[in-house]
């Protein structure tokens, strides 16, 4: 379980559960990377994290209560998912990354996915979050016309390389 936080702000609260960098890297490359597994997380980090800090945050996500680790046996490879908690992350991603488009420098390839999801605000998000929790918490699909969030985001960034 989570170790108490050091004071009752709900700020300094979120900040302790997920407001260290990496941190929120991991829960962005499960939620809009689709990567489960340690060694995809890995493999595809931009910003190259190292194996013993993806292990120590992967862990601490899991004490946090943001992510579920998969009892896998041995020789394995163990699943993440996300808790209902880092689903309702969503909009927070979805607005640092607004941010991030007007007040950072950043590249065509990785910036689409946010511009996608500023542009389809609050309706999107609650989309894509029930998408999540079929994904992750097996909810029952939601009903859709078109692509899914999930394709959309994933052909916004094909068509950007």
């Amino acid at each position: 379980m989570a170790e108490p936080a050091r004071s009752g702000c709900p700020i300094n609260a979120a900040v302790e559960a997920f407001g260290d960098s990496w941190s929120l890297l991991v829960l962005r490359d499960v939620m809009f990377g689709s990567r489960r597994y340690f060694r995809e997380l890995l493999a595809g980090s931009e910003e190259g994290i190292a194996s013993n800090i993806l292990a120590d945050r992967l862990k601490r996500l899991v004490n946090a209560g943001l992510l579920t680790r998969e009892d896998a046996g041995p020789g394995r490879r163990a699943a993440y998912s996300l808790t209902e908690a880092s689903i309702q992350l969503v909009p927070v991603f979805a607005q640092l990354g607004d941010w991030g488009l007007r007040h950072r420098p950043t590249t065509k390839r990785l910036r689409v996915r946010a511009e996608l999801l500023a542009a389809g605000g609050p309706e999107l998000w609650n989309e894509f979050m029930a998408e999540l929790r079929t994904i992750h918490l097996g909810a029952p699909p939601p009903e859709r016309d078109g692509p899914s969030v999930m394709e959309r985001l994933a052909k916004a960034y094909t068509d950007a390389l």
